[in-house]
């Protein structure tokens, strides 16, 4: 696997697709205590580079930063340190906003209004034309599946969970954005929700837009997502695609016993060593050099089979790890 540094090195020599988002040893402090004087780190030296075209999710378990890079990102909140682009400007550049759409975890939305008329609203703050509108709002309607009788008629107070994440949606659309946050835009939909949502996000991608959002739902990114990074205690664990990092469907898993414990850990990272002396993990390198180095510690397969690691497999392993060098 690679490491964070030598795939962002990778990444800033790529010349073929133009970087939407770049980012070098961004780091956010935030001060506490009745003084001001003690101090959380929320996000360790950040760097990381996302692509036109490509839809990019971060993935992290709670606490781990990822609202905050997007804050950043966004403008929201200033850098501790480090520094950032977005769209080939400094992060926070007031032009760029303009360009940009947004959809935050919990959206707080003018209850009292219709979906209609909300939109009219953030149609209204990017100075987006009448004509204009009248013809993208019914538009961004039919693209997240929302009634237009619905949003013409009924207050926001009486929607639906799935129906003000998809008006939600439609106002992050409204200004026809060349790059899209979303912020969990799946938290707390069902079944039915969250596949009207992928479908969205999947048409967003036919269109070339650029997607950058955070997801608990790993199941979702892995059939949405072109790479993904893993942010664990406001660190970059790894960047990569999904085939980098999960492996090709060559990979294979092993099932034994017997054989040294620290080399068998060499040729596979993620090796679970069972109460009985048996172990399996994913091998990590070429098969035959395994076997032969197998033999030579009188170690023995039990089984192998072609596999490729789930995303939720290749995440708990890695937060994991992160955990245990932590200790």
């Amino acid at each position: 696997m690679k490491s964070v540094k030598d795939t962002a090195d990778a990444q800033l020599t790529t010349e073929d697709v133009p970087p939407v988002v770049i980012t070098s040893g961004l780091r956010k402090v935030y001060r506490t205590g009745f003084w001001m004087n003690q101090q959380v780190v929320s996000l360790k030296g950040c760097s990381l580079t996302v692509y036109q075209g490509e839809t990019f999710g971060l993935l992290g378990p709670n606490g781990a930063g990822k609202t905050t890079l997007l804050k950043l990102l966004l403008g929201i909140i200033r850098p501790s340190g480090g520094r950032g682009l977005l769209l080939g400007q400094p992060l926070g550049d007031r032009q760029v906003k303009q360009h940009i759409g947004y959809l935050s975890e919990n959206p707080y939305l003018y209850e009292y209004l219709t979906g209609w008329e909300f939109l009219e609203l953030a149609a209204g703050l990017f100075e987006i034309p009448v004509s204009v509108q009248r013809q993208r709002i019914p538009e961004l309607l039919d693209l997240v599946g929302l009634s237009q009788t619905d949003a013409r008629k009924k207050q926001m107070r009486r929607y639906s969970k799935g129906m003000l994440q998809r008006v939600g949606m439609a106002q992050a659309l409204i200004n026809d954005p060349e790059l899209i946050f979303l912020d969990e835009p799946m938290s707390g939909l069902d079944p039915l929700g969250r596949y009207r949502m992928r479908e969205i996000i999947l048409s967003l991608k036919a269109a070339g837009k650029t997607i950058f959002f955070n997801s608990h739902i790993l199941s979702e990114v892995e059939q949405i997502c072109d790479r993904i990074a893993i942010l664990s205690q406001g660190e970059l664990v790894c960047v990569g695609s999904l085939g980098e990092l999960l492996g090709q469907d060559e990979t294979y898993h092993v099932k034994g016993e017997g054989g040294d414990w620290a080399i068998l850990k060499k040729w596979l990272p993620s090796i679970v060593f069972e109460p009985d002396g048996s172990w399996h993990g994913v091998l990590q390198g070429d098969y035959y050099d395994f076997l032969s180095s197998l033999r030579l510690m009188d170690g023995r397969i039990i089984t192998l089979n072609l596999s490729r690691q789930s995303l939720e497999e290749f995440f708990i392993q890695q937060i994991s790890q992160k955990s245990e060098n932590r200790e």
